[in-house]
């Protein structure tokens, strides 16, 4: 491989960790040994935090009572705080309509735009209330309608930590960051991001997860790298399509 390839394979090659379902409720024991694993090794990775989060699921969690001190902390570190949904309530079931066909129940599609408007509104208004600045969104389960695309431009959100591809690139007004995987996969080439839920890992799981961290160090990203890096070349919308018909293909048989 010629000194040229393998400067552009590194130049294009990273990773965003990426982590769900961040909220005042939630395994905090699991939090504060990412908080020190990402301290040792100087990373900062992208919380999708909930800002107004009703979901029962997560509330049998520890309530820390000093979460949004927590969240301007790692935000004042560098850290990127990106809106994960709103209220992280399921009310639509997609039927594998929505925008990237992931099927199962949604938070936003098929919502009118005016709801879907006032629940991004709802959001926003307590990250500002808290003093957090959101440049980002991703919504929970991964589902989107061309309303959710709408309402997050108007308020002049237009980074999407979503789609398939092995680039970020840009599309109906705004910036999609690949997420590819539900487990923490290294990719030899490409800029995406991983989905990880803490709320379900034990500490088996995060021994796991360090040793990923160990290995790949070198290749984690911040958001502010992956954003600079979209690209809607030809060939890249070719792999975003050819990626986007095989994951969908592989979820429908796993569902």
């Amino acid at each position: 491989m010629s000194n040229i390839v393998k400067k552009f394979m590194s130049n294009n090659t990273g990773i965003i960790l990426r982590f769900d379902d961040i909220s005042q409720n939630m395994n905090w024991e699991l939090m504060k040994k990412c908080e020190e694993l990402f301290n040792r090794h100087d990373i900062k990775p992208l919380l999708g935090v909930i800002p107004n989060n009703q979901d029962k699921e997560f509330l049998k969690y520890e309530n820390n009572t000093n979460f949004w001190e927590e969240i301007r902390k790692w935000q004042s570190k560098g850290w990127e705080i990106s809106m994960h949904g709103c209220r992280h309530l399921y009310v639509k079931e997609t039927n594998k309509k929505d925008y990237f066909g992931y099927g199962g129940k949604s938070e936003f599609y098929g919502q009118e735009y005016d709801v879907q408007k006032k629940l991004i509104e709802e959001g926003l208004k307590k990250f500002k209330d808290e003093k957090i600045n959101i440049r980002s969104f991703f919504a929970p389960n991964h589902t989107y309608d061309l309303n959710t695309f709408k309402a997050l431009t108007f308020f002049g959100i237009k980074n999407i930590i979503d789609g398939y591809g092995l680039m970020p690139y840009s599309e109906k007004e705004i910036n999609f960051i690949p997420q590819l995987f539900y487990k923490e996969i290294m990719l030899s080439f490409g800029i995406q991001a991983t989905q990880i839920h803490l709320n379900y890992w034990n500490n088996k799981d995060f021994e796991k997860f360090e040793k990923f961290v160990e290995k790949n160090k070198e290749y984690f990203i911040t958001f502010d790298d992956a954003v600079k890096k979209v690209n809607n070349g030809m060939i890249y919308k070719i792999i975003r399509y050819s990626m986007k018909k095989t994951l969908g293909l592989i979820r429908s048989i796993k569902n």
